[in-house]
């Protein structure tokens, strides 16, 4: 694994085996109250053209407790694709630092940046995916449930969305069921139901959140997609992850994720967000763990555990 582009281009012993590795820096900065510097003289270079808390955070503390160095660089600094074009701004950034992670609209540039850069790409997020994001949650469904293989995941709100495809890839390769509940107009298309079937299912019927072990959520207007913000709160506003739905899961044991930021009181209620089947913080936190995985994966060359 050279890069960390997106789950698709995982199999499924990498993705376990991020699992473990992730769960052994956890564990070993419980126990210790620090990581191995496996990263000593190394940074990352951390290019921004969305704004972030997460992704900046997890990613600068994640090289810090590695023993590393984290360079962020705002929009206004490097214009990628504008100012400067990604592949130029891979060759540079290939000779200055050990490795690049980008959080971009377009996921044409993350794939850009891959095909130009001789150091290791992770794609801090795009328009078509969300991998650290995915494999952060999937990191706390088996943390929460003790395991990930017949989870029952039921994906709420806007199907079409990064977030969304990058969860059903991850389910796919862990052995979840995953059903996304979403209007027509906000499903994930055809072509992706039908590669990934029969883990992946779609209806537009809230029925489908019945018996699940997780209930996923995230934002109906994500950055970009402002202009259409009326619309899309009209067209989901039966989908939100309330009082009334949770009864509806009918599994008291349910855990309620969101990725954040949430727009609470739209896709999501306070009671929900702050009540006992929440994960929402936790969840949050294990950013922090999965990106230390890879980042010890893929530039301080740590095997995966089997």
């Amino acid at each position: 694994m050279k890069h960390f582009g997106d789950i698709s281009q995982l199999n499924a012993r990498e993705f376990f085996g991020l699992l473990k590795l992730a769960r052994e820096l956890q564990d070993q900065l419980a126990r210790t109250g620090r990581n191995e510097p496996l990263l000593a003289g190394q940074t990352l270079a951390m290019v921004f053209m969305k704004s972030s808390l997460r992704t900046r955070v997890s990613f600068e503390m994640g090289m810090r407790h590695l023993g590393g160095h984290a360079a962020y660089l705002s929009p206004d600094e490097v214009g990628l694709g504008t100012r400067e074009s990604a592949p130029d701004i891979a060759r540079v950034l290939s000779g200055m630092v050990e490795g690049l992670m980008a959080r971009v609209f377009s996921h044409h540039h993350i794939e850009e940046l891959m095909a130009f850069s001789d150091i290791p790409v992770i794609n801090g997020l795009s328009d078509a995916s969300h991998p650290c994001q995915a494999l952060a949650d999937t990191y706390t469904i088996q943390r929460q449930l003790g395991a990930v293989q017949g989870v029952r995941l039921a994906y709420i709100g806007d199907g079409d969305s990064n977030m969304c495809r990058s969860l059903a890839e991850a389910s796919q390769l862990a052995g979840m069921e995953m059903t996304v509940v979403a209007p027509a107009g906000y499903q994930l298309t055809p072509d992706f139901l039908e590669a990934h079937a029969p883990t992946v299912q779609v209806t537009p019927d809230l029925d489908g959140v019945k018996g699940a072990d997780v209930l996923y959520t995230d934002v109906w207007v994500s950055m970009g997609q402002e202009a259409d913000s009326q619309v899309r709160l009209r067209d989901l506003e039966a989908y939100q992850v309330n009082e009334r739905l949770l009864d509806h899961v009918g599994n008291r044991d349910v855990i309620v994720l969101h990725c954040l930021p949430a727009h609470r009181g739209e896709e999501i209620t306070d009671g929900i967000m702050d009540g006992a089947h929440s994960r929402v913080f936790p969840q949050a936190h294990n950013r922090l763990h999965a990106q230390k995985a890879i980042l010890a994966h893929l530039l301080g060359g740590v095997p995966l555990p089997a």
